[in-house]
């Protein structure tokens, strides 16, 4: 089975802290400066929302959040569009644009350093129930591709994998890290 709609969430350090609509402006200035690899179009605010999707940064390909679904603060990249490829460069590509975005925001002086990826934390999620509904033969089906990921991930170094066990919920893959990484890291460890 090929996975798509790959979402990943790299959480943040003291979560609870960071007040998400300085955020607002910061996605509006990537819509004008349309620098990345994504068609960037619009923002939409829902920090209204308790536990909610925070802010989004929507894309033609894929959107783009500062989410705190689950009270789980975490900078999320949510892929829509179907990619080419192995189930690797799936969870890569959404991995790398999570990460891109994450250093993004944590050099962003209007943030003034308040989102800190944590270092250790990654949930990856299957946005697509009819690929990946959150069952345990889903975890059998695609328990190799995400060890497979995280051990290129972290260079070798020890991780935990843990599942979401709701079926009502998205199929979803809880990494952690034994050590602390940076984003710089784990990008180069995906290039």
């Amino acid at each position: 089975m090929r996975l798509q709609h790959v979402n990943v969430k790299l959480l943040v350090q003291d979560g609870d802290a960071a007040r998400l609509e300085p955020l607002i402006p910061v996605f509006h200035s990537w819509i004008e400066g349309q620098n990345g690899d994504e068609i960037l179009i619009d923002v939409a605010d829902y920090t209204h929302v308790p536990a909610g999707p925070g802010v989004v940064l929507i894309g033609h390909e894929g959107n783009y959040s500062v989410d705190n679904t689950g009270n789980r603060l975490g900078i999320r990249y949510n892929r829509k569009a179907a990619l080419d490829g192995g189930n690797q460069e799936c969870l890569a590509q959404a991995a790398r644009a999570a990460l891109t975005a994450c250093g993004r925001l944590e050099s962003e002086p209007r943030l003034g350093g308040s989102l800190r990826f944590n270092g250790r934390d990654i949930e990856i999620f299957v946005n697509d129930r009819l690929i990946a509904p959150n069952t345990a033969a889903t975890r059998d089906a695609f328990d190799r591709d995400f060890r497979l990921f995280s051990q290129k991930l972290f260079r070798g170094g020890e991780y935990s994998i843990s599942y979401a066990d709701d079926p009502r919920s998205l199929f979803t893959v809880y990494v952690k890290a034994a050590r602390q990484c940076s984003v710089d890291e784990l990008l180069e460890a995906l290039a």
